[in-house]
């Protein structure tokens, strides 16, 4: 059975249970009717379903190669992208003056999750395309977004984000590249960044960088970085790709999946680049293309996660050990939490989007505060249920997961590394018990006053409901204590504390699905499963979070090595 793109289960979460309604209701997003939202769905399911999907495979045998100095794509994925740039997939979301859809961001974020499950490695590429078009709307010139904006839209050109070196991962503040001013308004940018995701390809005429760097002036730390647009072919006086820049890929890592997507070492050698944003300003314009990127690396374990839970599926019903191995309990019971999961973190995403359109079309600052609540929740719980759900999926085909033939293997490899980008799982939780309850927890206690009281109201769904009403009544205790913890403490509890949020958010949306879908529905009976089996789970996590930090580091190095 072939992968099917879940579009029906998109329109029902973005009808009944996260609606868009309320982001259509606002002059900027007018055009977001319901007729509207079905077509884009519709469409993009088909594109997933008949070109994308077809060649994922092609991604993981005959991974993207590096010759003589052009990165050549797997086999399939040129003609591909080619008719994802012709229907204007790559920029659904963007600004409409610029070439874009100029649709909510809700819209590409569920269109982001389909090409996900399709194809992960693919679906990269029009991906960090997106957050540069974000970045530069919100931070470049008006020359250089007139310039490079309608190009990254049409998907002539791509966009790629360099941030990372050898000694500067997760402390971006460690760079080492510098921008050295040419006297003309352009900069000479040396250096090298690594783990730079399609950093080329032949699949457009021009990749255009977005690279941190250091100016002469800038102090040591992030303070002082800066980000400059580094195109591999500068533009002529027409807006075409002309010489060559001076920047070339070393080579192409080596890695666990993903070989579809290219991941570079990019070295650059004086080559030419434009500030974007202001000098020493380059942390603030690579957040927004950060930001954007994490609620979509987390829909991108969405997307994993529905093509392991798909093949499971399938795998299940067609083997026979006694009988279908589907009408054994613990089968049965791992396709249930499967298909759970992935319901609960696609919902948590499409509130993450819909908070986020909402704070931008109506300037509601309580839905901006929302949104940079859910963003960490949204990327970590997404991540962590794909590869949850893509390790069961290999459980379920039992010694045939293992065998790579089956396909089963390639769900886990290719989505394991979403956990670590864009800031690893563990930053995004402390990004949640840290910046993100500097407002006392104020965001966190609204949106969980809004859970107990949709539970309140879930008539003929009594047990769920009071379940779902004091897990979250326990969170809101449990956040009121973080916030009297110290910092040490809060930072050893935020993995658990963050899958708590996770779990009591999950309840509340499958609860809203039950009420929507009423009493008998597959959405109810998944309901069931998600609160009495999973939910729970929260209990153990907040526990967990409550310890401290002080057995931790009653360990010595020493000990930690017995």
């Amino acid at each position: 059975m072939p992968y099917r793109s879940p579009v029906a289960e998109l329109r029902f979460i973005l009808d009944k249970v996260v609606p868009l309604a309320p982001v259509a209701a606002t002059e900027k997003f007018s055009e977001a009717t319901s007729d509207t939202v079905e077509a884009i769905l519709t469409e993009a399911g088909k594109l997933c379903d008949g070109v994308l999907a077809p060649i994922n495979r092609n991604g993981d045998l005959h991974p993207a190669k590096l010759e003589n100095g052009v990165v050549r794509a797997s086999p399939g994925f040129k003609e591909a992208f080619n008719q994802i740039a012709e229907g204007g997939w790559v920029s659904v979301a963007g600004p409409a003056e610029h070439g874009g859809m100029g649709l909510p961001l809700t819209l590409a974020i569920a269109v982001n999750d389909l090409m996900a499950g399709a194809n992960i490695a693919l679906h990269l590429h029009p991906l960090l395309t997106q957050g540069q078009i974000d970045a530069l709307e919100h931070h470049a010139s008006d020359e250089l977004k007139a310039l490079y904006i309608p190009k990254l839209a049409s998907g002539e050109w791509s966009g790629t984000m360099n941030l990372t070196e050898p000694q500067a991962g997760s402390d971006v503040g460690a760079l080492r590249t510098k921008a050295e001013p040419n006297g003309d308004g352009t900069y000479s940018i040396t250096g090298q960044k690594i783990f730079i995701s399609w950093g080329d390809n032949d699949l457009v005429s021009n990749v255009c960088h977005l690279v941190l760097a250091r100016l002469p002036d800038g102090v040591p730390g992030t303070k002082g970085i800066s980000l400059f647009m580094v195109p591999k072919f500068i533009p002529d006086e027409n807006g075409n790709p002309g010489v060559a820049n001076t920047l070339k890929v070393v080579s192409l890592e080596h890695k666990m999946g993903l070989h579809g997507s290219p991941t570079c070492v990019m070295s650059f050698e004086g080559a030419k680049g434009w500030l974007v944003g202001g000098p020493h300003k380059g942390m603030a314009a690579m957040f927004t293309m950060m930001n954007n990127a994490r609620l979509n690396v987390g829909v991108e374990g969405v997307g994993i996660a529905e093509a392991a839970y798909q093949k499971a599926l399938e795998y299940a019903q067609d083997r026979v050990q006694f009988k279908p191995i589907i009408e054994h309990a613990d089968v049965r019971r791992m396709l249930a939490e499967m298909r759970a999961e992935t319901f609960a973190a696609r919902s948590i995403a499409m509130a993450c989007a819909v908070a986020i359109d909402l704070g931008h079309a109506a300037n509601d600052a309580a839905q901006a505060a929302r949104a940079a609540l859910l963003t960490p929740i949204a990327k970590a719980y997404g991540t962590q249920t794909g590869m949850w759900v893509s390790d069961q999926g290999i459980q379920v085909h039992g010694g045939m997961g293992f065998i790579e033939e089956t396909g089963a293997a390639q769900f886990y490899r290719d989505v394991r590394v979403t956990a670590i980008y864009e800031g690893t799982n563990g930053i995004q939780a402390m990004d949640l018990v840290g910046r993100k309850m500097m407002d006392q927890g104020a965001a966190a206690f609204a949106l969980l006053d809004e859970v107990m009281v949709d539970a309140k109201a879930a008539t003929g769904f009594a047990d769920l409901a009071t379940d779902v009403e004091k897990a979250a009544s326990t969170l809101r205790a449990h956040v009121e204590m973080l916030l009297k913890q110290d910092t040490q403490d809060r930072f050893a509890g935020a993995v658990p504390t963050l899958m708590a949020f996770a779990r009591v958010l999950g309840a509340h949306f499958h609860l809203r699905a039950a009420v929507a879908a009423g009493e008998g529905s597959a959405y109810a009976k998944l309901a069931q499963v998600y609160i009495k089996r999973l939910l729970p789970q929260a209990y153990a996590s907040m526990t967990e979070a409550e310890v401290g930090a002080a057995d931790l580091y009653a360990l010595s190095v020493e000990d930690l090595a017995i």
